[in-house]
C-alpha cells in the first residue's frame, strides 16, 4: 500500500459498478475513506460486500437535489469534510437525432449536465481548501459519434464546466480536473451492445484505439487517484485522456 490518498474523505457518485467502483477500490488501497453514492441500492450493497476498509454506501440519483442533501447530510454525519470528489454519474443512451424524444434528452441532461453541477455545489460546504473535484468526461467530448450526439454535447460541457470552477474556486485552492476515458470494459459499456455480442463491440471498439484494446476501469481509476493525491498538487484543469490514444488520432 502506498498510501498516496492517506487521511482524505473521498465521495464518489456512480460508485456502484463500473468506473466508479474501480475508483473506490483504489482509493481504499490508497488510505482514503470513501463514500460511494449511486441509484441502485442493490449495486451498492454489492460493491460494499467487495471494497474493504472504511467505506459508506448512499443510495442517491444525482438528478434528484432532495437525494444530493440527503448524501451530504449523511457524509457531514459520518465522515464531516469532503478533500476529493469524484463527480462520476453519468448516462448515455445512445440514439439517432431523428428518433430522440424530449423524455430522453432531459433524462441525460438532468444525470450528466444538472446532477453534475449540484453535485459539485452541494458538496462545496463541507469541502477542505485544498481539496480536489475531477470531473469523469468522456473521449467523445472531443471525438463523439453516432448516436452519441447528446451524450457528447454532455460531455464537452463537463469539460467547459471545469474550466470555469476552477477560476470560481481559486481562492480555496480547490483544483478542478477532467478524466476523459476511452472505451472502457464496464458493465455500462456492455450494456450498449444490447441483445448483441458483447464480445463483438468490445473487439470493434478496441480495433480503433492505437494501443489495441479497450481500457480497464482500474486504470481509469489509476488516473483519478493520480489526480486527487498531492502529486498533482500543481495540476489543474486538465483534460486527462486514458484513451490508448483514440482522441490524438
Amino acid at each position: 500500500m502506498s498510501g498516496l490518498l492517506d487521511g482524505q474523505v473521498a465521495v464518489i457518485t456512480g460508485g456502484g459498478t463500473g468506473i466508479g467502483l474501480a475508483t473506490a477500490a483504489r482509493f481504499v488501497v490508497e488510505g482514503a475513506s470513501v463514500v460511494i453514492a449511486g441509484r441502485r441500492q442493490a449495486e451498492l450493497d454489492k460493491a460494499v460486500a467487495v471494497l474493504s476498509g472504511d467505506t459508506l454506501a448512499v443510495q442517491a440519483d444525482v438528478s434528484r437535489l432532495d437525494d444530493l442533501d440527503r448524501l451530504y447530510a449523511r457524509v457531514a454525519e459520518e465522515r464531516g469534510r469532503v478533500d476529493t470528489l469524484f463527480a462520476n454519474a453519468a448516462v448515455v443512451e445512445p440514439e439517432a437525432l431523428g428518433n430522440l424524444t424530449e423524455e430522453a434528452v432531459d433524462r441525460i441532461l438532468n444525470i450528466n449536465i444538472k446532477g453534475l453541477i449540484f453535485t459539485v455545489q452541494k458538496a462545496l460546504p463541507l469541502f477542505t481548501d485544498g481539496g480536489s473535484i475531477i470531473l469523469n468526461a468522456s473521449v467523445d467530448a472531443s471525438k463523439g459519434g453516432p448516436g452519441r450526439s447528446v451524450y457528447a454535447a454532455t460531455k464537452a460541457a463537463t469539460r467547459n464546466l471545469a474550466r470555469n470552477w476552477l477560476e470560481e474556486l481559486s481562492d480555496r485552492k480547490i483544483r478542478v480536473n477532467v478524466v476523459s476515458p476511452g472505451s472502457t470494459e464496464t458493465p455500462g459499456l456492455a450494456g450498449l451492445a444490447g441483445d448483441g455480442d458483447v464480445d463483438k463491440l468490445f473487439a470493434v471498439l478496441a480495433a480503433r484505439i492505437p494501443l489495441g484494446r479497450n481500457a480497464r476501469a482500474e486504470e481509469v481509476a489509476a488516473a483519478v487517484a493520480f489526480l486527487a493525491s498531492k502529486d498533482a498538487c500543481f495540476i489543474n484543469g486538465v483534460d486527462l485522456q486514458v484513451d490508448g490514444g483514440f482522441a490524438q488520432i
